[in-house]
């Protein structure tokens, strides 16, 4: 259950902010420098944190076979 929870705030959340800004952008047609620079951040904190969900279903694969069918 804990692992929904985790899940949640590292996919959706992150999902939802680049969603909103990508909304914003096509309501303006431009974007800002400051808007730009918001946008690569998102994408790189993304990055990161699907290599670090990569990770962790590595880890559990290996300390836990069947964790995925819970």
């Amino acid at each position: 259950m804990e692992t929904l929870g985790v899940l949640f705030m590292v996919i959706v959340a992150p999902l939802m902010i680049i969603f909103h800004y990508t909304t914003k952008w096509k309501q303006s047609k431009t974007l800002t420098s400051e808007d730009e620079k918001i946008l690569t951040e998102l994408w790189d904190s993304a990055e990161r944190i699907e290599s670090r969900i990569q990770n962790i279903e590595r880890i559990l694969d290996v300390e836990t076979p069947d964790w995925r069918a819970r």
